[in-house]
């Protein structure tokens, strides 16, 4: 681990000083430095005590790029509604210019970036419940660990104003560097936190779902997803490092995030990416259509056999794919889409899975492919307006940030947003999950409501809850 700040790095930040008070605009210094491995939830709770609320982790599938955020060096917030909140996020992080000082070509992952995300809907009336998640909210983390391909790099930010004192903004790196080591944190792997359930106004749900297949047998629209939500009360208060701990280790083919905001988690392990973008390279992934797991290798083949051949499943993926490579369309060129859908497998579920490629077109921002895509059908619907405007009209509970995109961009347009789903939302001893399903003209409520209960698994079994047949 770097225990000094080097000259080069105090030079670096005695130009930055320089530029804005010449400028009299202010700089983002980013130093960047290889260091030796470090567990990452090591580092996350190294923040507790200087940045708590203000901490937030992101893992890949296979566990191939981490990244964990601690402290708000700059908060970038808005609550404008849907067609102007994306632009105003990527407006206020332009306005400053960036400077990377690095030992090494820069990794993507590290150097100047912000982690954050979207709600699903800004329109609809907040829960209280989502109080404190504004409708757009990233950070740009005061120290930054970030692991890519096996290699640990460390990153220090800092904004540096006209108005800066050079010793102040070198202490800063200094205390960063000094801050960065581990921590201990508690795992109660033995200990068991017993909980109570309520559902949350299910039979509203269930009436819903039952409406929704009307309309869409009236030819309103092709495809709705309504979502439920479920309350757990805990007898003490939740372990945040366990439950993180317990995503990583159990959805191994999932993307894991933690957002904390003040008092609050919202964390998941959710399978759908919704677009990553690395160069030119872009990337989106259609997850629609789903099925359980089989208690036996052959069980497992066959349910997903059932799955690449049921029709309710196949319609609803379709209409996923047919709407991203329309999106994709448009801000891509050599768009490649493979003619039929695989199976993508996490722990509790199996998913039919198109994967969506193409080159990046010139001028194109990376939030306003995020603003195209989103929501997919798999968690909106088909027509997109339609599916919400019935969405904010019969689903009985507010998103908040489910189903809505989170993720990352750095300063080069580089960056992945995943949807938010099979995610929580944490606070003391208490959690809210949520689930839901994509209706078609062919849903029936109660397989609906049992699919939702699938859903519901991931985030049970990593808040310690005992998964059994009747989830």
């Amino acid at each position: 681990m770097i225990t000094t700040l080097d000259h080069t790095i105090k030079e670096f930040i005695q130009q930055a000083l320089e530029e804005a008070k010449q400028t009299n605009q202010s700089v983002i210094v980013s130093s960047v430095k290889e260091v030796d491995a470090m567990d990452p939830l090591h580092f996350f709770a190294s923040g507790e005590e200087l940045s708590l609320g203000e901490r937030f982790v992101w893992s890949t599938p296979e566990r191939d790029f981490t990244m964990v955020g601690l402290g708000n060096e700059l908060v970038i917030e808005n609550n404008k509604e849907s067609n102007q909140r994306f632009q105003e996020i990527e407006k206020e992080w332009k306005r400053s210019p960036k400077k990377v000082i690095s030992d090494r070509k820069n990794e993507i992952g590290t150097g100047p970036l912000l982690f954050g995300g979207f709600s699903f809907d800004p329109i609809k009336e907040k829960s209280p419940l989502w109080d404190s998640f504004a409708e757009a909210k990233f950070v740009l983390p005061t120290t930054m660990l970030s692991i890519v391909q096996n290699k640990t790099y460390l990153t220090i930010n800092k904004i540096i104003s006209p108005y800066d004192e050079l010793d102040v903004c070198i202490k800063h790196f200094e205390n960063s560097i000094e801050l960065s080591h581990s921590f201990p944190y508690s795992l109660d792997c033995e200990k068991v936190n017993e909980f109570s359930t309520i559902e949350y106004k299910t039979s509203e749900w269930l009436k819903a779902v039952q409406q929704a297949t009307k309309d869409i047998q009236s030819k309103e629209m092709d495809k709705v997803v309504l979502a439920r939500e479920v309350h757990l009360k805990f007898t003490e208060k939740i372990n945040s490092y366990q439950v993180i701990n317990n995503l990583l280790k159990e959805q191994p083919t999932s993307y894991v995030f933690d957002f904390e905001i003040g008092n609050q988690h919202f964390v998941g392990a959710t399978p759908e990416r919704l677009i990553k973008k690395k160069n030119t390279q872009v990337l989106s992934t259609c997850l629609a259509g789903s099925i359980k797991r089989g208690k036996t290798e052959e069980q497992d083949q066959g349910l997903g056999h059932q799955l690449l051949n049921d029709d309710k499943n196949l319609i609803e993926h379709s209409i996923v794919v047919k709407m991203i490579k329309a999106a994709i369309d448009t801000c891509c060129d050599e768009v490649s889409v493979p003619k039929y859908p695989i199976l993508y497998k996490t722990k509790n579920i199996q998913h039919l899975y198109t994967p969506v490629k193409g080159i990046a077109k010139e001028g194109l921002s990376f939030l306003s492919m995020v603003e195209r895509l989103h929501p997919t059908p798999a968690l909106g619907g088909y027509p997109k307006d339609k599916a919400i405007e019935k969405i904010r009209e019969l689903e009985p509970m507010h998103r908040g940030w489910y189903a809505g995109p989170i993720g990352w961009l750095d300063h080069d347009n580089n960056g992945e947003f995943v949807v938010a789903i099979r995610s929580g939302l944490l606070e003391g001893q208490n959690a809210a999950l949520f689930a839901g399903c994509g209706i078609v003209e062919e849903s029936d409520p109660k397989s609906e409501y049992l699919e939702t209960k699938i859903k519901l698994k991931p985030m049970l079994s990593a808040l310690g809850g005992i998964v059994n047949e009747d989830w």
